[in-house]
């Protein structure tokens, strides 16, 4: 078996020293990082593209369950918790047979968790433990209504877009930006947020940057490995990516 590529993120040094000196100890483990912060975590995660995750839940700004939305669970295998959650979290990790580790835990709970992670890598397919991931934030995510409307602040004065306008949205660093009939939005926040709030019926993120109102587009063209060029009824054109090739499935099936 390859070494299992590995990444640690937590806030606290000492939790990640920790973690750290534990895996050190398993010859089937090597270590291709630390994260001290969720911003950091979507990052590394995209470019080391890890086998494993130690994913502390409680870190300021970003969760960790938002790093999963963020990132998009497509694109993280396996992951263990890190957590000091309460009861109902930590049974929503076991109905989804994904596993934790609880603040403070001992090595012998540490080691029978790694070797879980190790034997799901080896048998159970990434679609699979994809899906566990995405039911386990659906089940999480609090009861809500989606989003209606955003708020706009430019030129000093606050407007209020409705989400049905909306063409497209890209990603922009830390902010995020509305293309609205040949105009376009600038407003904090990040593509992963914004998908939890919208309906998604009615929203598709197509590419970890790139989120389309369904009834906007106009035709689909394939490529390769999945992959699609978009066309909407503006006449914009944008790619898929070969991860979300899923999310396009009930379009391509809906015969009317």
């Amino acid at each position: 078996m390859m070494k299992v590529r590995t990444l640690i993120i937590d806030d606290e040094p000492l939790a990640r020293e920790g973690v750290r000196m534990m895996l050190e100890d398993d010859p089937d483990i090597s270590i291709i990082g630390e994260c001290a912060d969720g911003r950091q975590a979507v990052s590394e995660i995209r470019v080391q593209t890890p086998d494993l995750v130690f994913l502390d839940v409680q870190m300021p700004e970003m969760t960790g369950f938002d790093v999963l939305a963020e990132v998009g669970v497509e694109l993280i295998p396996a992951v263990i918790f890190v957590t000091a959650y309460d009861k109902y979290a930590l049974e929503a990790f076991e109905v989804h047979a994904l596993d934790y580790l609880l603040k403070p835990f001992t090595r012998q709970r540490f080691v029978k968790a790694l070797e879980r992670a190790k034997a799901s890598l080896r048998h159970t397919s990434s679609e699979n433990i994809s899906h566990r991931l995405a039911a386990l934030l659906q089940d999480l995510k609090p009861g809500e209504k989606y989003l209606e409307r955003v708020v706009i602040k430019e030129a000093g004065r606050l407007s209020f877009l409705s989400v049905e306008e909306l063409d497209w949205v890209e990603a922009a660093d830390t902010y995020v930006r509305l293309h609205v009939g040949g105009k376009s939005h600038l407003i904090r926040g990040t593509m992963g947020g914004l998908e939890s709030r919208l309906d998604p019926t009615k929203f598709l993120r197509v590419h970890r940057s790139t989120i389309i109102n369904v009834k906007r587009i106009k035709e689909l063209h394939p490529l390769f490995h999945g992959e699609y060029v978009i066309t909407l009824l503006d006449g914009t054109q944008l790619n898929s990516g070969r991860s979300y090739r899923e999310k396009l499935r009930p379009l391509l099936e809906n015969p009317f």
